[in-house]
């Protein structure tokens, strides 16, 4: 039986799917932002340390309606000392920083992401 528009029951069920196919994605998003780099955290001054090994870690906050703080802080510091509590170190070299925001429809997830070489000072 025909509806009031000219569209059959099952043809309507179709096209709403088809649309909340396309809609449903073009509700979340994802934005990357390149960060620094850096040659250390903490200064050197000629001090002999040895290579412990790659490390990374992260921090993240997410907000509700991409403004109201619900969690975390999302600091760089968290992120780094997090990276070396992994590996004990000392200090990280070769240091690179970036971070992305998750878009979602109520909420938005900012993650800060650091890596680099975890060092400990020769004693």
């Amino acid at each position: 039986m025909e509806g009031a528009r000219g569209m059959s029951k099952r043809t309507r069920i179709v096209a709403r799917v088809l649309l909340a196919v396309i809609i449903v994605p073009l509700l979340s998003a994802c934005i990357y932002r390149p960060g620094g780099i850096a040659p250390s955290n903490i200064p050197l001054d000629g001090r002999s340390y040895r290579i412990v090994g790659e490390t990374s870690s992260t921090d993240s906050a997410i907000r509700l309606f991409g403004i109201l703080p619900v969690s975390g802080s999302n600091s760089i510091r968290q992120a780094m000392d997090a990276a070396m509590r992994k590996r004990s170190a000392d200090a990280l070299i070769d240091i690179t920083v970036e971070g992305y925001t998750q878009f979602w429809i109520l909420f938005s997830r900012h993650i800060t992401a650091v890596r680099g070489t975890a060092i400990q000072f020769d004693r």
